[in-house]
């Protein structure tokens, strides 16, 4: 393999997260299942912000969560995601390049505009999502910089991007050029409603050999295997994939590499503030572990720790010195 320039290029949703405290009642009332994911237009977008309390607002978007992470802990971070020529594309711009993650898509002049995710946090830390994708659904294969794909180690795919046709197509492209050029593919299943839409595509990509790291928790693999058995949905991908990472809350991680299993318990804490961000940034330490030439063990428990920095705050980007963290 050459010298690389980046540790991880990701590609996913350019969003701008939206957060407000919320009890079970509100969810109730406005018919969201707690814990969920949604997919929301501009009109239910602006219906429901106008119903929440006070928010704060910050450039999120899984991958793009991830990638600060990295960033956070030394490695060399690049992140390819659609925001529209708007205020909040010009936000999350500044934002993600401020953490030293390197960003050069061009601002989209459509009719859409940067997507956003308006994130309900409950008092027992769980975090029900309400996603208006806007521009982030329209990144187009030509928006793709083919010589920075090949100056980085690993490229590192977000599933809520594999839906839509025209970014697919996109990452399709993306995952080519870096096998060409002879970089590793990671994918991460972002969610089970993903997996619903797209679960033929997605075991057709693992099964092709596409995909060199495969992240997902455990409601994700059982979908995706379709079972209800976590042992059995493990067996049935553990050998489509090199290396296959499920992350089970409290119960840790798991990794399983070429047949064999490596478990790590999960990070303490002392209390679970909020939940965003726990999968993005758990991600963010195994990803920077490999870089890093780590063994697979170390790498989870470098996510783990991320994660639990993640779970102690409000946000899906660390507040503390993650590198002061790492075991």
């Amino acid at each position: 393999m050459t010298q690389t320039r980046l540790d991880v290029l990701a590609i996913g949703d350019a969003i701008v997260d939206v957060f407000a405290t919320a009890d079970d009642a509100f969810l109730d009332a406005q018919k969201l299942p707690k814990g969920s994911m949604r997919l929301i237009d501009s009109a239910e977008a602006t219906r429901l912000y106008g119903l929440m309390g006070q928010a704060r607002e910050t450039s999120g978007g899984s991958a793009a969560n991830t990638m600060a992470g990295v960033s956070a802990l030394g490695g060399r971070a690049a992140f390819v995601g659609q925001v529209a020529d708007d205020q909040l594309g010009e936000i999350f711009a500044h934002d993600i390049r401020a953490l030293g993650v390197e960003f050069q898509t061009p601002a989209w002049r459509g009719d859409e505009p940067t997507g956003r995710c308006l994130i309900l946090v409950t008092p027992d830390g769980q975090r029900t999502m309400n996603t208006c994708p806007g521009a982030s659904h329209h990144l187009h294969v030509s928006a793709l910089d083919e010589e920075q794909i090949r100056s980085a180690a690993i490229l590192y795919l977000e599933a809520y991007l594999w839906v839509p046709d025209t970014p697919r197509a996109a990452m399709e492209r993306a995952i080519e050029v870096a096998h060409e050029a002879g970089r590793k593919v990671a994918l991460t299943l972002s969610d089970i409603a993903c997996i619903a839409r797209r679960r033929d595509s997605f075991l057709a990509v693992i099964g092709a050999g596409a995909i060199d790291m495969l992240f997902a928790n455990e409601n994700e693999i059982l979908a995706l295997a379709g079972t209800t058995d976590f042992d059995a949905a493990v067996e049935a991908l553990q050998d489509k994939v090199p290396l296959l990472i499920v992350t089970c809350s409290e119960r840790g991680a798991l990794a399983v590499e070429h047949g064999r299993r490596i478990h790590v318990p999960a990070a303490w804490v002392e209390k679970v503030v909020d939940t965003t961000g726990a999968g993005d940034l758990f991600a963010a330490g195994f990803l920077a572990g490999q870089a890093q030439g780590r063994s697979v063990e170390h790498s989870l428990r470098m996510g783990s720790a991320a994660a639990g920095e993640i779970i102690s705050h409000f946000g899906a980007r660390p507040l503390s010195d993650l590198k002061a963290l790492m075991p």
